[in-house]
């Protein structure tokens, strides 16, 4: 086991864009159900009023690994956010699911407390001419001083809308760190409350080759301590938390 240096709130991903329907809670949730198995119990923030990440939890089987759920109602106190800055130090990911149309000043209060940054981005040229803006006024807000990376989502191989994509993802400042298939895999498990890793082996497989390339990245950003013992279900992965028990076991 190889330790590395780490702050005790080093535990928290903002998911963030400010254009609707790129996927956002997809994205979130599938991360809260991987680090609920690979454990410790993670936290997943919903910021949006409509409530799609409450909604996704209240769904979950009752035997399914743990994450704790805070709503919108849960943080905002007479009208001001009340933003979870603190975690205990044992505490797992805590993965923040943001709504669209974000002002600048409460963009400005997620990357405070942001110790990375996901951006889901679609195979659009509106959604790429937002994000490209979004990305240069966020790479000034924060003094370039932020890991940030890009997700391509609901990608089709051998498109030209994919291959324009990844011509103008290549030319910005941060990378980009996936792209997850346009597949039902993702909605079928939103509709029962989980996700991509706890559904069967050869339905998900090659999703979940790109889901662990999201995995590393974020081990590699958010590293505490790193313990090659720990397998994912396609590929070894280190532990981004360090916490007693074993990871999720391989099912088919």
């Amino acid at each position: 086991m190889t330790n590395a240096p780490y702050r005790d709130d080093l535990n928290k991903i903002v998911v963030l864009n400010p254009k609707g329907g790129c996927g956002k809670t997809t994205l979130a949730t599938n991360l809260a159900s991987y680090f609920a198995l690979r454990g410790p119990t993670p936290t997943l923030v919903d910021c949006d009023p409509k409530g799609f990440t409450k909604c996704w939890l209240e769904k979950r089987p009752p035997d399914s690994c743990r994450i704790k759920g805070i709503s919108s109602d849960d943080y905002v106190v007479h009208g001001n956010r009340n933003w979870p800055f603190r975690t205990p130090r044992e505490a797992g990911a805590v993965i923040i699911d943001t709504p669209a149309a974000l002002g600048r000043s409460e963009i400005s209060e997620l990357t405070h407390i942001a110790n990375c940054i996901l951006i889901p981005v679609l195979p659009s040229s509106f959604d790429v001419q937002v994000m490209t803006k979004f990305i240069a006024d966020l790479l000034l807000l924060t003094d370039f001083d932020l890991p940030m990376a890009v997700v391509a989502n609901r990608t089709q191989q051998n498109t030209k809308s994919l291959e324009m994509l990844m011509r103008i993802l290549a030319g910005l400042e941060i990378p980009t760190i996936a792209a997850l298939r346009n597949t039902q895999n993702y909605v079928h498990a939103a509709a029962h409350g989980l996700g991509i890793y706890e559904m069967p082996l050869f339905r998900v497989k090659r999703d979940l080759e790109q889901m662990d390339q999201l995995i590393v990245w974020l081990d590699e950003q958010l590293v505490r301590t790193f313990e090659p013992t720990f397998m994912s279900r396609v590929n070894p992965l280190p532990r981004l938390f360090a916490a007693s028990g074993s990871g999720p076991s391989h099912q088919d």
